[in-house]
């Protein structure tokens, strides 16, 4: 067992009813398998729990890194100090609300909350079907594929602040643009989204899902650990099209690699560290840089 640290003894005494982990690997939460050791991890099971570590956290002057399913994040090989909480298990359920509205908790992964409103014949969340990540992240950094995207679909989002407050911000107000709300950097915890949808014919829905997973597998490379997509798209082109028309395709730093299936992908081919990682998106980012004059900008968090 690793030894605890005097803030982790402190976590402790301080949360005697959470679910905590000392040493708990990274790279075990996260979609790529890099990380080193989180100080403390907390595992809430519910909203109440939440509110109490965020709160003692606070108490303690102590920045909360939160995390959800772990698909968009690199996580420092050198571990973090401090607390990670993990809520991919922890906020979960769907209810719909009416004839057009569901809500879906921030633990839910997209595909779950896709699947359940195609069940209920609503419209509007099939392209989230193939996203990994929860409903929480997918908020958080406005989340999208194949021309659909959370801000489309969004009508409100509950949040929760440093001191357990609750608070609903609207569509208008969560100031969402390509890949960005105005969470980031905001200390919000997302609770939970409403979604507005469309009536449809769940046979049709669930067809287009189909077609879009198929799509996925057949141009990502999901038999190794990304993830993603590793580039924010460029204004006036794609990621992947200019790393291949740099040469890039399969370009390699220690275990990390474009991949050859999809440029537009970071991967884990065994071995990587978050180092070989951020000197591969660097590295790729100048080339292409110098080849089109386009500078690439990561979409991956890198923590």
């Amino acid at each position: 067992m690793t030894e605890m640290t005097d803030f982790g003894r402190e976590i402790s005494r301080l949360l005697p009813s959470v679910e905590l982990r000392f040493g708990e690997s990274m790279g075990s939460h996260t979609s790529f398998r890099i990380g080193g050791p989180a100080e403390v991890m907390a595992f809430p099971k519910n909203r109440e729990e939440l509110a109490e570590i965020l709160k003692k956290s606070d108490l303690l002057d102590c920045k909360c890194a939160i995390l959800g399913a772990g698909t968009n994040v690199l996580a420092p090989d050198e571990g973090l100090s401090g607390l990670v909480v993990c809520l991919k298990d922890c906020l979960d359920g769907m209810e719909r609300l009416d004839e057009t509205h569901i809500r879906v908790m921030a633990g839910v992964t997209m595909a779950r909350s896709a699947v359940f409103a195609a069940n209920l014949g609503l419209s509007g969340l099939e392209f989230a079907h193939g996203i990994p990540g929860t409903v929480g992240g997918g908020v958080y950094m406005n989340a999208g594929a194949y021309g659909g995207e959370i801000c489309q679909v969004a009508e409100s989002v509950e949040v929760m602040d440093r001191r357990g407050n609750v608070r609903t911000l609207t569509n208008g107000e969560m100031e969402f643009s390509y890949r960005h709300s105005v969470l980031e950097g905001s200390g919000l915890t997302v609770l939970s989204a409403v979604f507005c949808l469309s009536p449809g014919d769940p046979g049709q829905i669930k067809e287009k899902m189909k077609e879009l997973i198929g799509k996925r597998r057949a141009s990502q490379p999901l038999d190794l650990p990304s993830a993603g997509s590793a580039f924010k798209r460029p204004a006036g082109g794609y990621a992947a099209a200019l790393i291949e028309q740099a040469g890039l395709k399969g370009f390699q730093v220690g275990g990390a690699a474009i991949s050859e299936k999809h440029a537009g992908f970071a991967v884990n081919k065994g071995g990587a560290t978050a180092r070989d990682v951020r000197d591969l998106l660097a590295q790729v980012s100048d080339r292409v840089f110098a080849e089109s004059g386009i500078r690439l900008e990561p979409e991956v968090r890198i923590w």
